[in-house]
């Protein structure tokens, strides 16, 4: 488990992290999600050791990280962001070196080496040097490294960042899967990975943290309303007097006009009705044809926009106050 407690990172005056608080529980795959500067990889930072806290304290399984540095180290594999490599040395060369460093015995390298290519699979290109690997590869190299010596802790930044849709959904598979044996943190920001990949998400913003919940939670968070998607083709203009027909609806919006005539509208409801129905019935008779119909999905990255959003005018609110 990783405890972050009342932890503050300040650089001279400025406050990089700003006394956050969060627990991550063994086993579990959490998303690490902020817009740029947020706080995120210093945050990461400071959970691998990599640099200290100004106040507060991590925990990694109890083990205060500044304390007792290298045993809470030795608990976590980091794969850091643009997968820093030795071009120069084979894949195997890369891992057993990796696996030197973090003093896994002579007798038990090369045991150790061989299941990391193995589980990243790597076995095919072991023998050819980092430097002539695709991008999807060397991402691969940079997961075994952080894999081998198997650490509890997985600390991901940014592992699919200009990969291809395929390598993307290789890499997402591999976290999957590490996720059954290891803690995963992954920081992402690619939002439809977090929530396909993730069970809790961590929001951070301008070094504070502002949720810690499910993806399926933070979506229902963010839903104010009973809203239906219908794209139509309504040369008259008629999808208003919908409206007069069906005394449910609350509001027509129209979201979208293309050239070819079509229309998106937005068309909000009162709770608990399914407009469905009803529309199917209603918009035929105004010579309104219906191409698609679906209830409006609220998804992560609404919830994201919404609740940064709603961070920065609390913030503004603030300020106001004071003066």
């Amino acid at each position: 488990m990783i405890e972050v407690k009342n932890v503050t990172k300040k650089y001279g005056n400025f406050v990089a992290v700003d006394n956050i608080n969060f627990k991550i529980k063994e086993g579990e795959i959490v998303g690490f999600l902020g817009p740029n500067g947020a706080g995120k990889s210093t945050t990461m930072n400071m959970i691998t050791g990599f640099i200290e806290a100004t106040s507060g304290q991590i925990l990694i399984n109890g083990i205060d990280n500044v304390k007792h540095a290298r045993k809470a180290k030795k608990k976590i594999g980091y794969m850091p962001e643009n997968t820093p490599l030795y071009y120069d040395l084979t894949v195997k060369e890369f891992v057993r070196y990796m696996a030197e460093l973090k003093n896994v015995s002579k007798k038990d390298r090369n045991i150790e080496t061989q299941k990391v290519l193995e589980e990243t699979g790597l076995v095919e290109v072991q023998n050819k040097l980092i430097k002539n690997l695709s991008r999807g590869y060397k991402q691969r190299v940079s997961f075994a490294g952080a894999l081998v010596g198997n650490p509890e802790i997985l600390i991901l930044d940014e592992p699919t960042v200009g990969l291809d849709p395929k390598q993307i959904t290789e890499i997402r598979n591999l976290i999957k899967s590490l996720g059954k044996t290891h803690t995963v943190i992954l920081s992402s920001h690619i939002l439809s990975e977090i929530s396909q990949v993730c069970e809790k998400v961590i929001i951070i913003n301008k070094g504070k943290i502002v949720a810690v919940d499910t993806p399926e939670n933070l979506e229902e968070m963010v839903k104010e309303k009973n809203s239906i998607v219908v794209i139509v083709e309504d040369p008259e203009n008629k999808m208003q007097e919908v409206k007069n027909n069906i005394p449910e609806i609350l509001e027509v919006d129209l979201k979208r006009e293309s050239e070819d005539g079509t229309r998106e509208y937005i068309i909000t409801a009162e709770e608990n009705i399914d407009l469905r129905k009803k529309l199917f019935k209603e918009l035929p008779k105004l010579d309104i044809t219906i191409l698609e119909l679906k209830k409006l999905e609220v998804t992560l990255e609404d919830a994201f926009i919404k609740l940064i959003n709603t961070e920065v005018e609390n913030e503004v609110s603030g300020k106001s106050r004071k003066k």
